[in-house]
């Protein structure tokens, strides 16, 4: 396995992992997506990253699964392509997907993986799979739907309808789209990962996990009782007790 295939970084308590081959426009092969996912593991072992970036090396962010093992994979096959990012949709800590090139099929899937995406002014999003005479994959449908809306995932996937940055960014794909070449893409990804690297990570990682719960709530009233279980317990931590006397003192200061 090749490690450089997936590159990692650490920028001040935020990882920058980079899907590193270009030349193949960062097509996730079982190699890459193994390797991806291994990534991500070490990320969350590591108790001094608070947050994850992931991107692809220009020009593309990932061109999708590389068709070479896709005509040859049968279930086992994609569940290996489906490895890398279901690792991401499945991380503990909070992910931004910095899209600056393409991103179609699986690597749609990456990027859709993802808590937030920013994208760069070439970015592009497609899902491509009907194209190819290929059922979508992956839970690519839960989560375009989930982020976008029906009508605009019914557009994407059956009707062939590309996203560019500001499609996605009028749709709610993206947050924003950040102005300039890749490493200004990366380093705005960075800074907005950067409160959440700075926070306390076992209030960071309670409180992704309660938005996940939460997610699937019909009822406010559930809402209230599951968070409330949650704050009750992050009082017990010194950081609050910490991070209060501090406020509480610069209060004292202004006054």
């Amino acid at each position: 396995m090749d490690p450089d295939s997936v590159l990692l970084e650490r920028r001040a308590g935020v990882a920058v992992i980079t899907l590193n081959d270009p030349d193949r426009r960062n097509a996730l092969t079982l190699t890459s997506s193994a390797r991806l996912a291994e990534r991500i593991a070490e990320c969350e072992a590591d108790e001094e990253i608070g947050a994850v970036v992931v991107t692809g090396a220009p020009p593309a962010f990932c061109a999708g699964a590389d068709l070479t093992a896709l005509g040859a994979a049968h279930e086992t096959g994609l569940r290996s392509i489906y490895a890398g990012f279901l690792a991401v949709a499945r991380c503990s800590l909070p992910t931004i997907a910095a899209v600056g090139g393409a991103a179609v099929g699986a690597g749609l899937n990456l990027a859709l993986a993802c808590d937030v995406r920013l994208a760069g002014p070439l970015a592009r999003f497609d899902a491509r799979f009907l194209q190819l005479g290929l059922h979508p994959g992956g839970g690519m449908t839960w989560m375009l739907q989930r982020i976008v809306g029906p009508q605009t995932a019914m557009a994407m996937t059956v009707l062939g309808q590309k996203a560019d940055a500001a499609t996605a960014e009028r749709t709610g794909l993206t947050l924003r789209t950040v102005d300039g070449d890749h490493d200004a893409l990366v380093a705005a990804a960075v800074e907005l990962a950067g409160p959440a690297a700075a926070a306390p990570r076992e209030l960071v990682l309670s409180t992704k996990h309660t938005l996940r719960t939460t997610a699937t709530l019909t009822e406010h009233a559930e809402a209230v009782e599951i968070e409330l279980v949650a704050q009750l317990e992050s009082m017990t931590r010194p950081a609050f007790t910490e991070l209060l006397a501090a406020m509480r003192e610069k209060i004292s200061r202004s006054r």
